[in-house]
């Protein structure tokens, strides 16, 4: 009897340690097992919250691994339990077990790409992120002079318009518009901080909001990035000989929604705070949102003469020194439009 017990023991021991040496080969070789159905890039989401039992019976309804318990177990084996991040991953095709495990400890989250462009209105900035995806939407398009109050801008700006930096913003999967938003802000701030200290002397501006004002009203005059600089240069000028700006744009904004395309004579002579063809200086306001190439030549405008420019018809101007040059070149310019636009009015 006592014999069978030794044999018995023994017997059990062996079966123990075959199973646990058995397991431990297992468990060595299983991380470096191919995902199931992995033949091109997938979407792994992990919800805020999910425990690692939840996300292997996820993984088997997503066809990723066979059964959710090896998985399970290989995670704790490796004390990684604690160290997945949620999010929505993107699963490169052919993963490893090991290296999706390593993906979702990295919480390197799939990103998605919104762009704001130089130029636009801080209203058309937001009716782009209204139809962004994967955003937390909380502002709509027609909240846009509210956000000075929704994203606590600091109290001096009461006006929204150019406070966010134009430029390609990543961001993961519910992200918050907000925060969006205020990494614009906050990138305007940091550029302007940057780039205030470093303005030419002798500028008629009180503060870098006036520079930010003329930077944006550049950005509207011209696509043409090397005649920002000279563009700069006629309305610097035109203020410190106390001249009306006179800019197109500005009597734009003004107009508002009211705008239809074409300027008339009645909007010129339409008294708002925005028509530099009737008040003195600059706007209020900026009018859209500059770059930084159109901050720089706010700062740095071209030396010279120059206090007209009319646009040429190809996207660059033809610059003057004197009213009588400045109405020979637009005589010039505004006959052959009209001679191109009878040649071909479908072109225009």
């Amino acid at each position: 009897m006592k014999k069978f017990f030794l044999w018995s023991t023994l017997l059990v021991t062996l079966l123990i340690m075959c199973v646990a040496v058995g397991g431990y080969l297992y468990l060595q070789g299983y991380g470096q097992k191919k995902l199931l159905n992995n033949q091109q890039t997938l979407n792994v989401n992990i919800p805020s919250g999910t425990s690692v039992r939840q996300l292997s019976q996820q993984l088997v309804s997503q066809g990723l691994v066979k059964e959710p318990w090896s998985f399970e177990v290989y995670v704790r084996y490796r004390g990684k339990a604690l160290q997945l991040k949620a999010g929505e991953y993107s699963v490169p095709a052919q993963s490893s077990i090991d290296e999706l495990i390593a993906l979702l400890v990295s919480g390197k989250t799939r990103q998605y790409t919104i762009t704001f462009v130089e130029g636009w209105t801080v209203r058309q900035a937001l009716e782009v992120l209204a139809q962004a995806p994967k955003i937390e939407h909380t502002i709509t398009p027609d909240q846009w002079q509210k956000l000075p109050e929704l994203l606590g801008f600091k109290s001096t700006y009461s006006h929204p318009e150019g406070l966010i930096f134009p430029d390609t913003y990543a961001y993961s999967a519910g992200t918050k518009d907000t925060a969006l938003l205020k990494r614009a802000y906050e990138k305007m701030e940091r550029t302007l901080a940057e780039e205030w200290p470093k303005r030419a002397q002798n500028l008629p501006y009180q503060n870098v909001y006036e520079a930010l004002i003329m930077a944006s009203i550049v950005e509207k005059e011209t696509g043409v990035p090397e005649e920002r600089p000279a563009i700069a240069g006629v309305f610097v000028r035109r203020l410190q000989k106390n001249m009306r700006l006179q800019t197109d744009p500005t009597v734009i904004y003004g107009i508002g929604e009211r705008y239809t395309g074409n300027i008339t004579r009645k909007h010129l002579q339409q008294d708002t705070p925005y028509n530099t063809y009737r008040i003195m200086g600059l706007p209020p306001t900026p009018i859209a949102l500059p770059g930084k190439l159109a901050i720089q030549a706010a700062l740095h405008p071209a030396p010279g003469n120059s206090l007209y420019f009319v646009a040429k018809g190809d996207g660059s101007h033809h610059f003057s020194s004197s009213l009588s040059e400045h109405n020979r070149a637009v005589r010039k310019y505004q006959l052959r439009r009209r001679q191109d636009y009878r040649s071909n009015p479908q072109a225009n």
